[in-house]
């Protein structure tokens, strides 16, 4: 058996045992939203625009217990969806999941992200969140996704980042330590680390860290062995990420939390600085932001195989051309307070909340305007705060590749 097969085989035992992500069951649709799992909205923040389609194929590579695979379902209801894993009874609770909650739109396959070639056909929007981390030659996965991924569709990722899990690694290493032999035993491993964590001293750094950021999560055996017992982890930093990325052959169309991306944000107060800053090409940018805020747990972003061309909304005559209807993922609309696609606060004045009752999705941004007395400035604020999507017309200059 190689190397690779061996840690492969570890991984799907630890699944085995530990079923991951342990979220309950439930009846109906899942709650809430995540805006990266919804194509409409995801389709925008890669493009600037509405995809001129829904009914679209999706796969979620390593799925797990599924409960990404039940919002993919529930949030796309035109679209058909494919799950994957290496762990066949994740799989098993995965398709128990969907069953309760009425996502009948989904098959499920026992494969490796390795071998996903065995699946028919390609995709507009592949799901991979968490996975490609815990592969023993995460270039090959990476590069088996990029084979099944349409022109002009997108690829969403998660993975580790080294700097914000350094107690984490340290707690792995302790334990695989005292586990010697006994390694690959994950409930031993639980066992350890739970008991390393109720002798250790309370100001211990490992401790500390834990109590601020994990300890609500890993109150399940579950997410505990995931965190603290999984037999293969590999962390990244800016220069490894984008080792990876080069290597899928697709376009890097940007981090899916922006914000923290930002240089100004940290050094904005200070212009020497920032001249200092214009300097560094982006990739060094963005190596700068995670040394100075080096809490970032993991990167999540978007690849893409062209041709996806963004629309420019900077243009006036462009943005009143569009046509906008209401964010799907809101949260209290229709509602002057609401939550955002991020679920961040927004509160609108009467104003905006009137002009966003009036986006429907038929009318241009002119005809809005002209019905509404509202400026375009307005419309631009419901633009940047994420809370409309827009379907540019249909003409020479906006061109659809998908």
């Amino acid at each position: 058996m190689s190397e690779a097969q061996a840690i492969s085989n570890a991984v799907a035992k630890l699944y085995d045992t530990y079923p991951f992500p342990p979220e309950p069951f439930l009846d109906e649709p899942p709650p809430g939203y995540n805006w990266r799992w919804n194509w409409l909205t995801a389709y925008q923040f890669c493009t600037g625009r509405k995809p001129p389609r829904q009914d679209i194929r999706i796969l979620d590579a390593g799925c797990g217990t599924g409960v990404g695979t039940e919002y993919l379902v529930h949030l796309n209801p035109q679209a058909s969806v494919v799950g994957i894993d290496l762990s066949a009874g994740a799989i098993a609770v995965a398709q128990e999941r969907c069953q309760r909650s009425g996502a009948d739109r989904v098959d499920f396959h026992h494969l490796s992200l390795y071998d996903v070639a065995q699946l028919p056909g390609q995709f507009q929007l592949i799901n991979c969140v968490g996975v490609l981390h815990h592969l023993p030659d995460p270039i090959r996965g990476i590069q088996s996704l990029a084979c099944k991924l349409a022109p002009g569709g997108i690829l969403h990722i998660f993975v580790y980042a080294h700097l914000g899990r350094f107690e984490i690694q340290l707690m792995q290493q302790a334990i695989a330590l005292l586990q010697g032999e006994h390694r690959g035993d994950y409930q031993d491993g639980v066992k350890i680390g739970r008991d390393l964590f109720s002798v250790l001293p309370e100001d211990n750094r490992i401790v500390r860290e834990d109590k601020r950021r994990w300890a609500l999560e890993n109150h399940q055996d579950e997410c505990f062995a995931d965190m603290y017992v999984h037999p293969q982890e590999i962390d990244y930093t800016i220069e490894t990420l984008f080792e990876l990325i080069d290597a899928s052959g697709l376009a890097f169309v940007g981090f899916s939390n922006p914000q923290y991306w930002t240089i100004e944000r940290l050094l904005g107060q200070a212009p020497d600085l920032m001249k200092r800053v214009e300097s560094l090409s982006e990739r060094q940018r963005y190596h700068l932001i995670e040394l100075l805020d080096p809490e970032l747990t993991h990167y999540e972003f978007f690849l893409a195989r062209p041709p996806l061309d963004r629309t420019d909304w900077s243009d006036d005559r462009s943005l009143a051309a569009a046509i906008a209807e209401p964010n799907p993922c809101l949260h209290g609309w229709p509602s002057r307070s609401l939550l955002n696609q991020d679920y961040k606060p927004v509160t609108l004045s009467e104003e905006q909340f009137q002009l966003l009752q009036a986006c429907n999705g038929q009318q241009t941004i002119a005809q809005i305007l002209s019905e509404t007395q509202h400026n375009l400035e307005q419309m631009r604020f419901l633009l940047e705060q994420n809370l409309i999507l827009l379907t540019p017309p249909i003409s020479e200059d906006n061109p659809t590749n998908l």
